[in-house]
């Protein structure tokens, strides 16, 4: 009785007695008598070398099998990128790997995951097949990033996108903001000299230009935000309410002088301050408004004693002309009159004389009437 045993041409047979490998079978057809107890494992060459059940290292020995694969060795600290024909196919990792060389020419590329960056070799049109192992970061136009490695800095990033391996080394990337920012203090409660306490609103605009210095510095904010209370309770604490109120514009002016001091220490430099408010209490609200109001009340009445006394002297000089002039005189006069005929409905003169007196006359007579 015979076994037999069919190979195709796409297939390779490897022979095993009593179940140790014996050898590679080519394509054809095999006859095994069945009490010699042979076992044929066929396997597809468009495939993996792959035998369930049995090592790989186990075929490493068979020279003529060997001329038919492609052995690939990944260490522990690698990953090998696994090309078929020039396409990418997948990504190995630590273990030994067998493929079959006759319908495909493989190749491999080496990955030492010790060194996390990805090389310019790896194609990027790759990457969103390797999403499990690598990971990304970008750096804005606006930025500047550093790349640490263990919590060690490497070095720093100018603006790109950044790939790693996910690996044994782990990487981190800090970035630092370079654009103009703006830091607000808002309801800053500060006594002044003459012990009034009040609450300032105030604001800086300032720019990174030395990010490592940024980075190094623990809680940056916080770290110029406490500057800048401390600078303004130095100053304000130096001035009377009623010098701050005066004086506004000269508290940033200080303020941003000293900030720039502080600029190389920070990594900073400071752009512009200023107050945006100042708020009183509501006591002291009611003082000044109080203070103010009568301020203005004294301002009022002297403007009202300046325009009687300018409209005195100007009935004095035009009293002066007409007594130097007749006609002037008598020009006021039909003014006068004129004033006078606009109150009254109708007037009727009989008999001859000068108009101007004889209406001089009546109305002589219609104050005597009416005494």
């Amino acid at each position: 009785m015979f076994k037999k045993v069919t190979i195709q041409a796409d297939q390779r047979g490897l022979l095993f007695h009593k179940g140790s490998y014996v050898k590679k079978l080519i394509p054809g057809t095999y006859h095994y008598l069945l009490w010699s107890q042979p076992t044929v494992v066929v396997l597809n060459i468009a495939k993996p070398f792959v035998v369930e059940g049995k090592d790989l290292q186990l075929f490493l020995q068979d020279e003529d099998l060997l001329r038919e694969l492609d052995i690939v060795r990944v260490q522990d600290h690698e990953y090998v990128l696994h090309y078929e024909d020039g396409q990418f196919v997948q990504l190995l990792k630590p273990g030994v790997y067998a493929y079959w060389s006759i319908l495909k020419k493989h190749t491999f590329l080496h990955m030492d995951i010790r060194k996390p960056e990805l090389p310019a070799e790896v194609d990027r049109s790759i990457l969103p097949k390797l999403t499990a192992n690598v990971q990304s970061y970008e750096i804005a136009s606006y930025e500047s990033g550093f790349l640490f490695y263990d919590h060690v800095l490497q070095r720093e990033l100018s603006p790109g996108k950044y790939y790693f391996w996910r690996g044994p080394v782990s990487v981190m990337v800090k970035t630092i903001d370079l654009r103009q920012q703006q830091m607000d203090l808002i309801g800053q409660e500060i006594m002044t000299e003459d012990k009034v306490t009040l609450r300032l609103n105030f604001v800086c605009q300032y720019k990174i230009v030395n990010p490592l210095r940024a980075l190094e510095m623990k809680s940056f904010d916080e770290q110029i935000h406490i500057q800048l209370q401390l600078m303004l309770r130095e100053y304000v604490g130096t001035l009377k309410l009623d010098d701050l109120l005066k004086r506004k514009e000269d508290v940033a002016s200080f303020i941003l002088s000293r900030l720039r001091e502080k600029g190389e220490e920070f990594g900073v430099q400071f752009l512009s301050a200023g107050v945006k408010d100042v708020i009183l209490p509501g006591e002291m609200k009611d003082i000044l408004n109080t203070v103010l109001l009568a301020e203005k009340k004294a301002q009022a009445n002297l403007i009202t004693r300046r325009e009687e006394t300018a409209s005195t002297r100007s009935l004095l000089n035009t009293a002066k002309l007409m007594d130097e002039n007749q006609t002037l005189f008598r020009l006021k006069e039909l003014e006068f009159l004129e004033k006078i005929c606009e109150k009254i409905g109708s007037i009727s003169l009989t008999g001859g004389g000068d108009l101007l007196e004889r209406l001089s006359s009546l109305i002589g007579e219609k104050k005597a009437a009416g005494k």
